[in-house]
């Protein structure tokens, strides 16, 4: 079994949708990025690169390559998960915890897991959002922007081994 940890942190601005774990949730404002700028894909990302020792999302969808540009974070997290697949790992779980003021994410947590899941190709039991406030405090509590933490377990494939 081996383990990863991802961080991701995006600048809220006018302007661009707010996008969550492949869920547009309505707000005035958005995240910048290259891509969708999915501030929690991206930190699942990382934390599954991490997990299996293959650097990080910006060594395989630099953002300076005009192919990203917009692209949606579910789809690089799906091209994530073939990576995995090269290197014989499978996903055992992710936790994630999304940092943001407001808007309230509660009623967006289910489809947010859904999402990840039917990504990952893993069940929903083992796939966990979560989200919090920073009581008023820093760049999150002045909603200047978001940020998210994410922890994976990979398990090496039986049949890639040997």
């Amino acid at each position: 079994m081996r383990s990863g940890i991802g961080y991701d942190v995006h600048r809220l601005v006018k302007g661009r949708p707010l996008i969550l774990g492949g869920v547009k949730i309505p707000f005035e404002l958005g995240l910048e990025g290259h891509s969708d700028a999915d501030v929690l894909a991206h930190a699942v990302i990382d934390a599954l690169l991490g997990a299996a020792g293959m650097g990080d999302i910006g060594r395989h969808f630099p953002d300076t390559e005009a192919e990203y540009r917009g692209i949606s974070s579910m789809l690089l997290l799906d091209k994530t998960l073939e990576l995995l697949k090269t290197k014989g790992y499978k996903i055992n779980n992710v936790d994630v915890t999304v940092v943001a003021e407001r808007p309230k994410l509660a009623p967006f947590i289910p489809r947010m897991e859904e999402n990840l899941a039917g990504v990952l190709q893993i069940s929903r039991e083992q796939v966990n959002v979560k989200a919090t406030t920073t009581e008023g405090l820093g760049f999150v509590g002045m909603k200047q922007g978001m940020a998210a933490y994410a922890v994976a377990t990979l398990l090496k494939d039986r049949e890639e081994e040997g």
